[in-house]
């Protein structure tokens, strides 16, 4: 027959072979008294205010036949199924309300604060062991209920888990009946020893505890969950407070009672565990007992510079030192000459006074309802200036009587920034991996010098006027202070500004801008350059020392940022244009033609892929010379003033000419001077069936565009008698059979001559 009992919160049911498990946990929530209900009577057990069905503990007379690791993995399953339940519950349970007393802290203060101890019962660990696993020490008293493991081997074997019963008596097979209840385990040894020596000679004797004897208490008051609760003849009054879910927040943490027979065995502070961890007073219970939470005592907030602000429960007479101590000291930036304490008076108004925090003032006693607040020191430095901007070092520096601009920068040196320093050790570390691949960017921001990169024109300090808290601004030439120019080297005040700007902060003057260049190819001296203020391509190019005898001019390459944002920009206008056109063109099907519905819906397909690859096309900047075919020489550029991050290429004279597009053979051939357009087309095969050959167009190597539809407006002699030059791209166009759904990318020539793209990325738009 079972016996159901209610033990931490669970209901076990329990056979005569078996005690309920003890679980020393805290859980949180409150929950309303649960009675033990007697007999077989289907039950349900409260784990943290949360319901579940009973665990049940598997009954086995026959202990011997069950190893104690698989007692324990068991016991472990059911623990942590538990447990997840538990979990899951208090994930869905509404917390506790706040007392009155946080509502009103929280209204002074602007911020809620906890009740100092709670935080104990808040969470239930993952994994705990649950009493009747701890060791057992010499000093326990067998009672009735415990469980006794004794073996003997030699002239009797004995193999057997004795369970004593209510006589305090045990029974072992073959030797008999041994009174063992109101002994201590550490004399159980020799006890029984000494009995089964009168009967049996020549043996050896292990005697341990199995399961341990349950006891039942009561926990009432001011709890989270008070009722009954079976635990462990182990337990103590901690590991029942534990399992109750500890005081409410409405309950005392400092006068827990507990009460035997109807008398006060001992009144338990858990101030002296949290604080001090001090123990000494939890006792262990005794069948019956009953813990008594009452209401809070007076209560105190301390809030601010203290190390764990929170609500406080006083005992008579104490000191606001005390109250320091239980908030775990002031913080390192308390302000500490005074603290502000606001006061209820006889219950009838407030009102705010302070305590001085010297030896008198921290043992001023406090008083019910007081809200202590530790002030925070100032943030402001009596004798700091803040440097910050384009500096090696930002931050604080100490100030001192005629302290000036040149002594808190006394050097250029001193605004090289750390980022510089960071790329040089960068290039030294790819230096000795072997990595030399630099692009052209990289290029240009590890040559150029970082001096240019500041505005040594202004520099500001911002002062405060300490009259009426206005802000000033004051700005100076930074390069003549630095030099310290006595007009420009203003003198410094505590608490002021200093900020060093970049040229990209603030917009200077083109004149006073650095500028750089980048010179590849077929260059005497090719690399990355500054640009002297409204200087030119064909001024530069002479000064760095002109091109070589292989360079081809006419092929040159200049890109420009700015024209390339530009084409970009346009690019992107043009193809979200024909994307619009694409999904809002008419697709007129014949439903009773599924050819021509399949014919209809490929075509809208590829126009769909053929705005997709234009979004993958990138504007290349470039910008068309306009130089002859047989240039040469420095002096043939012109005369163009150049930005910064301008880029020239001139390659050496190509032997081939590109024919791309919708011909039978897409391939470079060899350059012979007079060859024409027709020349070439002849040699690629000619246009296929899908070429437009209406719209054929050639991209010069300078990147201007001649189309076959301009030649015949503005020449008289025919497209394809137009003599080519080396670098020269024929193309030829897909010709697009569909009336409006892509108007827009007829004129391939215009795409390339308004847009800038290249023969190659042409070719990847339409293949």
């Amino acid at each position: 027959m079972f016996k159901l009992v209610r033990m931490c919160g669970f209901i076990l049911a329990v056979s005569p072979w078996t005690l309920p498990q003890t679980l020393s946990n805290p859980f949180p929530q409150a929950q309303g008294p649960q009675q033990q209900e007697p007999g077989n009577q289907q039950s349900s057990g409260s784990l943290g205010g949360a319901q579940f069905p009973a665990v049940v503990t598997r009954p086995s007379p026959n202990i011997s036949n069950v190893s104690p690791t698989q007692e324990a993995e068991e016991h472990q399953r059911e623990l942590q199924k538990a447990q997840q339940a538990e979990r899951a519950k208090q994930a869905a349970t509404p917390s506790e309300p706040d007392t009155e007393f946080q509502e009103f802290v929280a209204s002074s203060l602007g911020k809620r604060l906890p009740i100092f101890g709670h935080n104990l019962f808040e969470n239930v660990p993952s994994t705990f062991a649950p009493l009747d696993r701890v060791q057992v020490t010499p000093e326990y008293i067998i009672g009735a209920g415990d469980e006794l493991v004794i073996r003997a081997w030699g002239q009797i074997n004995v193999d057997v888990r004795a369970l004593v019963d209510r006589s305090g008596s045990i029974y072992l097979p073959h030797v008999g009946v041994f009174s063992v209840a109101g002994l201590h385990f550490g004399e159980l040894h020799d006890y029984l020893n000494t009995e089964m020596g009168k009967l049996f000679k020549g043996f050896q004797l292990s005697v341990a505890m199995g399961q341990l004897r349950s006891i039942q208490v009561y926990v009432v008051g001011q709890v989270n969950r008070p009722g009954t609760y079976t635990i462990s003849s182990l337990s103590s009054l901690v590991d029942a407070l534990f399992a109750s879910g500890g005081p409410s927040k409405r309950g005392s943490l400092r006068n827990i009672q507990v009460k035997r027979d109807g008398k006060d065995v001992t009144t338990f502070d858990l101030y002296d565990l949290i604080v001090s961890g001090d123990k000494s007073k939890d006792i262990k219970l005794m069948p019956g007992d009953v813990i008594y939470i009452p209401p809070s005592g007076p209560m105190v907030a301390l809030a601010g510079s203290v190390n764990a602000a929170a609500i406080f429960e006083l005992r008579d007479h104490t000191s606001l030192a005390e109250a320091i101590r239980y908030a775990g000291g002031m913080t390192n930036t308390v302000l500490g000459q005074r603290a502000v304490v606001e006061r209820i008076d006889s219950h009838r108004e407030r009102r705010a006074e302070d305590f001085a925090l010297d030896p008198q003032g921290l043992a001023r006693e406090l008083q019910d309802g007081d809200i202590i607040r530790f002030l925070r020191i100032s943030s402001k430095f009596d004798n700091g200036v803040t440097l910050r901007g384009n500096v090696a070092v930002p931050g604080l520096y100490p100030w001192h009587q005629g302290m000036r601009v040149h002594d808190l920068i006394p050097d250029r040196a001193s605004l090289v920034t750390d980022d510089y320093w960071k790329r040089q050790n960068q290039l030294a570390v790819d230096a000795s991996s072997g990595d030399f691949r630099i692009s052209g960017s990289q290029l240009k921001n590890d040559v150029k010098r970082l001096s240019s990169e500041i505005n040594w024109e202004y520099a500001a300090i911002q002062r405060m006027n300490p009259e009426d808290l206005t802000p000033h601004v004051l700005h100076f030439n930074l390069g003549k202070a630095i030099a310290a120019d006595p007009q420009e080297n203003l003198e410094l005040k505590p608490n002021d500004v200093v900020t060093i700007f970049a040229q990209t902060d603030i917009q200077v003057p083109i004149a006073d801008r650095s500028k750089f260049i980048h010179l590849e190819g077929e260059f005497n001296n090719p690399g990355v350059y500054e640009i002297a203020p409204g200087e030119t391509l064909r001024h530069l190019v002479e000064r760095v020392g002109g091109v070589t005898r292989q360079a081809y001019l006419f092929g040159s390459e200049f890109d420009r940022e700015s024209t390339r944002m530009d084409q970009q920009q346009r690019l992107d206008q043009y193809v979200n244009n024909l994307d619009q056109s694409v999904q809002a063109a008419p697709v007129a099907v014949s439903f009773a033609d599924p050819l021509a519905a399949a014919a209809a819906k490929a075509q809208s397909e590829a126009d769909r892929q053929t705005v997709q690859r234009m979004r993958n096309v990138r504007a290349s900047g470039r910008v068309v010379l306009e130089l002859r075919p047989n240039a040469t020489g420095a002096d043939a550029l012109p005369n163009l003033v150049l930005e910064d991050g301008d880029r020239l290429l001139i390659p050496f004279r190509p032997a081939t000419v590109n024919v791309i597009g919708s011909v039978y053979n897409s391939n470079a051939f060899i350059y012979r001077p007079g060859k024409t357009v027709g020349d070439y087309l002849r040699l690629a095969g000619g246009a296929t069936r899908g070429g437009d050959k209406g719209r054929e167009f050639v991209i010069r190597a300078d990147g201007s565009t001649v189309s076959k539809q301009q030649h015949s407006r503005l020449l008289s002699s025919s497209f394809e008698s137009t003599r080519l030059m080396p670098g020269d791209s024929i193309v030829v166009p897909v010709k697009v059979s569909r009336g409006a759904t892509l108007q827009l990318i007829r004129d391939y020539a215009t795409i390339v001559g308004q847009l800038g793209l290249a023969a190659g990325g042409l070719s990847a738009v339409f293949p």
